[in-house]
């Protein structure tokens, strides 16, 4: 290793060092001409904190003899090439508009096909999506080894609506000279009730558009509004004829409360609202109960006042009145009561009647025998107007005739029976009406006991309306002196052969309890009238004695 010279040495060399020669300033300036940097830019020197000017020395060119000259003049050369490139650029760039370019552009040099293939290629980031497990990893085992099944992915509602548009219990029989359907769900939203009818294959239906069981209720959604028209358009229900609302049962129109009346009132109007935004045209309700104390015109009088405020803040909806099975202070339970109210109405457009079978029947208007129908529809179009009639719910009777008990059974199964159903589906004066099922769908097993889940819950079957749709549509023509007629007639009577007893003796113990009331209360008249006259004969006897 070599020995480090002493300070000394090292400033004597210092001061010996001579100016450089002129082919050295010659080489750095070829060097700074290669570097594109004039001698002029070149920083300056500096000693002792004070700058010192360089003087640059201009040469005439001369014809470069030295490799290093000749280097210099390519590369001066190649920068007036450029240059002018750049010239001719800028030219044409102000001859022609200007194209904006944002900073995150860049501008990518051409490259040659030929050298395209050398270019190293970027790989492409790897997804970060994670790799989705073998089945044999995915598999879970059971205590024995044995492989358990995943659970079935949950079902969306618009995914199970879907299914039960594609996958009805019973096919609709389009163009059908009877719009038969049923009182579906529209649970979730108003537009469910759509697919829930197309399911049991119903050309109609009827639903609730709220809550029937309390006054508060949330206001109808706007997207619900749009989606139950679209749906009805592409599924073919016309909701202007063929789409039934129910009213609440809350709403008592009759009572004469200032503060009931007002509650019944601004809910029967919501109602009609409602039906104006759904495009829907008929509106059912019932007709309410006298609470005057026996003023039953009064009551009339009071519910078609209610009606004609609700035409008045309504346009189009037609309010049908509904006959009652129950007698009493009931409304609508005889024909003459519904005369009545829609005599008190003043836009007579607008006011119908909904005609329920098992209503009429306990109400004491016989439907079982051709004749019996024939004299029933004509005394309503008597008393009513066959007019008036817009819809009709189809439900057999658990009850006798005349019983005033409002209980519903299934087509055929009651005490109106399958003849009844076939007198009402081959009435010419029913074609054109929505005839609505409101029959149990309650599940039964064969000793008529309901059948619950785990919870205790009632078991429903849709399949119970789509089969009765059915055997409706197929009495139309039907022969009833057929073997196929009569068999299928006796198969339904024994299925509520339990039922008619059972609410029979119900109706026949009622009967017998108000009759011993009502003797009773013969029997104390006719003692009353005995000491009355008794004493009447002794006055006599003592006014004649005194006379």
């Amino acid at each position: 290793m070599p020995k480090r010279k002493p300070v000394q040495e090292l400033s004597a060399a210092s001061s010996d060092l001579s100016p450089p020669p002129e082919d050295l300033l010659e080489t750095e300036q070829a060097v700074a001409g290669a570097n594109g940097r004039d001698e002029d830019e070149r920083p300056s020197k500096t000693r002792r904190g004070k700058p010192v000017q360089t003087e640059v020395v201009k040469e005439e060119s001369e014809p470069a003899t030295t490799p290093l000259a000749s280097k210099r003049t390519r590369k001066q050369k190649a920068q007036v090439t450029v240059k002018e490139e750049l010239e001719e650029e800028a030219a044409d760039e102000e001859r022609t508009p200007k194209k904006k370019r944002t900073r995150k552009q860049e501008v990518k040099p051409e490259t040659p096909e030929s050298d395209q293939d050398d270019i190293p290629t970027k790989p492409k980031p790897k997804s970060r999506q994670k790799p989705k497990p073998k089945p044999e990893e995915d598999a879970k085992l059971d205590a024995d080894g044995n492989a358990i099944e995943p659970k079935p992915k949950r079902k969306s509602k618009a995914e199970k609506q879907a299914e039960l548009i594609t996958m009805p219990l019973a096919p609709r029989t389009l163009h059908a000279p009877l719009y038969i359907g049923a009182h579906v769900s529209a649970a979730g939203g108003l537009p469910n009730a759509i697919p829930n009818s197309m399911t049991i294959g119903a050309n109609a239906f009827a639903l609730f558009l709220k809550s029937q069981r309390k006054w508060n209720n949330p206001p109808l959604l706007p997207a619900h509004c749009t989606t139950f028209r679209e749906q009805c358009a592409t599924h073919g229900y016309d909701q202007s004829k063929y789409v039934v609302p129910h009213g609440s049962y809350l709403v008592n129109l009759a009572h004469t409360d200032p503060v009931r009346t007002a509650q019944a009132y601004e809910s029967f109007v919501d109602d009609l609202k409602r039906c104006e935004s759904l495009g829907v045209g008929l509106y059912n309700f019932h007709p309410g109960n006298d609470q005057t104390g026996g003023d039953r015109a009064g009551a009339i009088r009071h519910l078609a006042g209610n009606i004609n405020r609700a035409h008045k803040a309504t346009s189009t909806v037609v309010t049908l009145l509904e006959n009652m099975a129950a007698g009493g202070n009931v409304l609508g339970s005889t024909f003459e009561d519904l005369r009545d109210v829609i005599e008190g109405v003043e836009d007579k457009s607008r006011v119908g009647v909904c005609l329920d079978t098992c209503h009429a029947f306990a109400g004491g208007y016989d439907l079982r025998s051709p004749e019996a129908y024939e004299e029933t529809m004509a005394r309503f179009d008597a008393l009513v107007g066959m007019r008036y009639l817009r819809a009709v719910h189809l439900n057999d009777s658990k009850a006798p005739l005349a019983s005033h008990r409002d209980l519903h059974a299934n087509i055929g199964t009651g005490f109106l029976g399958l003849r009844a159903f076939h007198n009402v589906v081959n009435d010419p004066r029913m074609v054109g009406l929505p005839l609505i099922l409101e029959t149990p769908i309650e599940v039964r097993d064969a000793e008529g006991v309901l059948v619950k889940d785990a919870k205790g819950k009632v078991q429903e079957d849709r399949g119970i309306w789509a089969a009765e749709i059915k055997l409706l549509e197929g009495l139309v023509g039907a022969d009833v002196g057929s073997e196929a007629f009569g068999e299928m007639e006796r198969g339904l009577e024994r299925k509520g052969r339990a039922e008619r007893e059972r609410v029979g003796e119900q109706v026949e113990r009622k009967r017998e309890k108000e009759s011993n009331k009502a003797g009773k209360r013969v029997k104390k008249a006719g003692q009353g009238r005995g000491r009355k006259e008794e004493v009447d004969e002794t006055d006599e006897e003592e006014g004649a004695s005194d006379s």
